[in-house]
């Protein structure tokens, strides 16, 4: 087995991408509900500052800044992937390697993570994160997908409500949203 070892910096803030296992899923989206209780659930428990999220069909970005002192990303992730497979009570077809983890085998098993290092790490993988979307082709515009934080962002200053798109309404799903 590989040594994997994280970044771990206390009060740090992280990028993270986080895929299902079954890439041609639409489960994150049709269940985000389920997404959302699970963060909601996670942040009661052990708070932490969500810069920015997106989700989409089959995978999530997300950008968050620990509380001084404490590094346990991996744990709240961690939480916040079973607490969503648990709210959708739903199982993957099982592998070998799932039934020997005894994992549910709806999502990757690790994800990946990002320690940002200075202010314009930070300002790109925000707006690698609100640009998401456009990039798969979702949306013509950050500011049509509604499972991000986008507006948020908007909202509070950070961003004009025109930046990043190519023009035009959403086509999620092949319509007009």
């Amino acid at each position: 087995m590989p040594d994997y070892r994280r970044n771990r910096v206390p009060g740090g803030t992280y990028f993270f991408t986080v895929n299902l296992r079954d890439r041609r899923s639409d489960l994150l989206v049709v269940e985000i509900a389920a997404l959302r209780d699970a963060v909601r659930t996670e942040l009661a428990r052990r708070p932490f500052h969500i810069d920015a999220w997106v989700v989409l069909p089959d995978h999530m970005h997300c950008q968050w800044t620990l509380p001084e002192g404490d590094a346990d990303f991996s744990g709240r992730m961690r939480d916040i992937k079973a607490g969503f497979t648990r709210r959708i009570g739903r199982q993957a077809e099982p592998t070998i390697g799932t039934l020997r983890q005894r994992e549910s085998g709806v999502w990757q098993r690790r994800f990946w993570e990002h320690t940002i290092r200075d202010e314009r790490d930070y300002a790109a993988h925000m707006d690698y994160i609100h640009f998401n979307p456009v990039k798969h082709g979702l949306v013509r515009e950050a500011r049509a997908w509604e499972y991000s934080s986008f507006r948020r962002c908007v909202a509070a200053g950070l961003y004009p409500l025109d930046w990043g798109g190519t023009g035009g309404d959403a086509v999620y799903g092949g319509e007009r949203a």
